[in-house]
């Protein structure tokens, strides 16, 4: 039987054995791909912690505090240099929505902090419909903040402006719901995270296949019930929203995993292969699945850049016991190279302890995670998220070790 059972014994734990716990943690990455930044959803309920989402190529730095952004230059400058000494001129490659003023928001504080770590920093794209024939747009962030996006082009073995200047590092900030049209095994400029592991690719049910080892792992380290660190999941494939096929295999699963949770328990139905908060919805039971009508399945059925959803992922329902200004509320961390850097709270004014708060009605509040220290009891939660986060990345280079 495990000696940690209760949510209260493993914050004590994390509290008074943080550097230990790290090491540990540290030890695990050593031989494994991990991805270059992530951010990781966690939700904490009356008896556990869980991540419930996790992102490899996250929108958000403009979510960070300076304190952390300021940290996080360091954090970007070992890791960047780890591919080479040389590298200095670095491209980020972002998503192709730039009338999404917040996301222009986040690339400006990622440039910032970026720059701060001494490198020169150029936004790139390779989608030729942002352009309307022209080498660069001008964009205003809605902080007013001044972008310009050049047109890239893959030249021999490397991505290049158009006049002839390459670079040596290429930063990925597109979740690749549908791949940049680009031969990415022809590329030989370091491009992270890893071009392999977009939404066209990655499975959401394979992360946490991967994050249940890893806390088995963990767990059996330190004699932590592994409960206390993760949500029930299932996967569910060959469903299809719109004709209603597999909706029935669905709800049926639906209704099964219920059966394990107790009384009032919600299910969080997935999309797989969804970002960005969509193809997501929160049922009772598996005939609220059965009973859907037609708007509700065209939400569920077609994505970000139209992508169809043919896979769910079916989730235990974490109902957060956060709330700031009494709103629901739950934590994102970000990490670069694995190492936890900053955070916010993700609140939502429209939703309830038990809903989706990655929609409409979220606001942010900024959080600093840069001074944990050992024995800090009054940082717990910091620290405990922070560990969360970075078990979580550690199955996030497990994913890219597969496809890469």
């Amino acid at each position: 039987m495990a000696l940690i059972q209760t949510k209260e014994a493993f914050e004590k734990f994390i509290s008074t054995n943080w550097n230990q716990v790290n090491a540990f943690i540290d030890d695990m990455e050593k031989d494994l791909p991990i991805p270059l930044y992530t951010s990781v959803d966690i939700r904490e309920s009356k008896t556990k912690y869980a991540p419930v989402d996790n992102n490899i190529y996250p929108a958000g730095f403009n979510n960070i505090c300076q304190l952390d952004l300021d940290a996080s230059a360091k954090h970007f400058e070992d890791e960047i240099k780890k591919y080479g000494e040389h590298i200095q001129r670095i491209a980020i490659i972002p998503e192709s929505h730039t009338k999404n003023l917040f996301y222009l928001d986040h690339l400006a504080y990622l440039i910032q902090t970026l720059s701060a770590a001494g490198f020169e920093v150029d936004l790139i794209s390779l989608d030729e419909s942002i352009f309307n024939g022209k080498e660069k747009v001008d964009l205003l962030s809605h902080s007013q903040f001044a972008l310009t996006i050049h047109r890239a082009y893959a030249k021999d073995d490397q991505i290049c402006l158009s006049s002839g200047d390459c670079f040596d590092f290429i930063i990925l900030n597109n979740d690749q719901s549908h791949p940049i049209p680009i031969n990415w095994k022809e590329i030989t400029t370091p491009v992270h995270p890893t071009p392999f592991i977009g939404w066209y690719r990655r499975q959401k049910a394979e992360h946490f296949h991967y994050y249940h080892q890893v806390i088995e792992q963990f767990c059996q380290r330190f004699e932590i019930d592994p409960e206390l660190l993760r949500a029930k999941f299932k996967f569910v494939e060959e469903v299809d929203f719109s004709s209603k096929e597999g909706l029935d295999r669905l709800a049926k699963e639906v209704d099964q995993m219920l059966e394990t949770l107790p009384p009032g328990n919600k299910i969080f139905v997935k999309a797989s292969q969804g970002t960005y908060g969509m193809g997501i919805m929160v049922v009772d039971n598996g005939d609220q699945i059965l009973a859907m009508n037609r708007k509700g399945r065209n939400k569920m059925d077609v994505g970000k850049n139209k992508k169809k959803f043919t896979s769910t992922l079916i989730q235990e329902g974490i109902e957060t016991i956060l709330k700031y200004d009494d709103m629901p509320a739950e934590v994102t961390i970000y990490l670069i190279g694995g190492q936890s850097v900053g955070g916010f709270m993700r609140a939502n004014t429209e939703k309830s302890s038990q809903s989706n708060l990655n929609s409409r009605g979220m606001v942010f509040k900024k959080y600093c995670i840069s001074e944990i220290r050992a024995n800090q009891d009054h940082k717990a939660k910091e620290a405990v998220y922070s560990i969360i986060a970075r078990l979580s990345t550690v199955a996030s280079g497990l994913e890219v070790q597969k496809h890469s």
